[in-house]
């Protein structure tokens, strides 16, 4: 007599196999023994970081199913370039991304106030993802010239992504201020409350003079990304704001107010399980 067959799993063979995180990243394993490459791969590592973590929190509230979709994969990308940053980052001294994400202090951080600012209403997330990604392509596109093996890697994969992040900014920038006049005023609003934090991306500082070459020098990168900036505004007659540049500090450890709850929420799973696994 035949034996019988086995009862198939309704949900199928869901397992997975084993893969090596650090496959994933760009630049390989190469170290830096040089503080300032760290420091540079660190601020950009947390602007990486903190904007990923902000976009995050539209899935499940965005205003499109696709739109969940969208901002989502952003968000993934851009922690691709984060983890890889800060991995070149902590390679200077022995720290993991992970202790550069989980275990670093609100004063420790050192990305931008753009990156930081709150999501505010879809208006707001979309001026601050037109003048992040604008800049952010910019930024990528030099950098990918760079001496320096690892940063050139990452420029270089993330080029390719943000040049998408971009274009998916532009078309909402069009939609919502070509759209009704209610979506057109919030975004005019968004716009004047969000361009005042482009000024300290584009700001050079002593630490680019000690990496140049290496380091992409930010005042390199102004007329460009305001080129760009004015085009796209100028497709549905906007204005480019005349407000005065902020003063934030974050590359000097001084953030926005909704930079602590910010990064509390994102270290509290680390912080409560020191240590755990999974």
């Amino acid at each position: 007599m035949a034996e019988p067959l086995e009862a198939a799993d309704p949900h199928g063979d869901v397992s997975l196999d084993a893969r090596e995180l650090s496959a994933e990243l760009a630049g390989g394993e190469d170290r830096t023994t040089d503080p300032d490459v760290a420091a540079y791969a660190l601020r950009l590592g947390d602007d990486a970081l903190i904007l990923a973590q902000n976009l995050c929190g539209w899935i499940a509230r965005a205003p499109e199913i696709e739109e969940d979709v969208a901002l989502g994969n952003i968000a993934l990308d851009l922690l691709g370039h984060a983890r890889s940053l800060l991995r070149y980052a902590g390679s200077y001294d022995g720290r993991s991304e992970d202790d550069l994400a989980y275990w670093r202090d609100e004063q420790e951080f050192r990305s931008a106030w753009l990156f930081e600012l709150p999501n505010g209403d879809f208006a707001h997330t979309i001026a601050r993802q037109l003048l992040a990604s604008t800049y952010l392509l910019e930024l990528y596109r030099d950098l990918t010239a760079s001496p320096d093996p690892v940063l050139a890697a990452v420029a270089a994969k993330a080029e390719k992504e943000v040049d998408y992040h971009r274009d998916h900014a532009v078309q909402w920038t069009l939609r919502l201020a070509g759209g009704t006049d209610e979506s057109r005023r919030r975004f005019l609003v968004a716009l004047d409350d969000t361009w005042p934090y482009l000024g300290e991306l584009l700001r050079d500082e002593p630490l680019h003079d000690r990496l140049d070459g290496i380091a992409v020098r930010p005042s390199t990168l102004r007329a460009r990304v305001d080129e760009v900036l004015a085009a796209v505004l100028a497709e549905e007659d906007v204005p480019v704001p005349a407000v005065p540049a902020s003063s934030a500090g974050g590359r000097r450890g001084i953030h926005h107010p909704s930079f602590g709850p910010l990064i509390a929420e994102m270290q509290v799973l680390a912080r409560r399980h020191p240590g755990a696994t999974w």
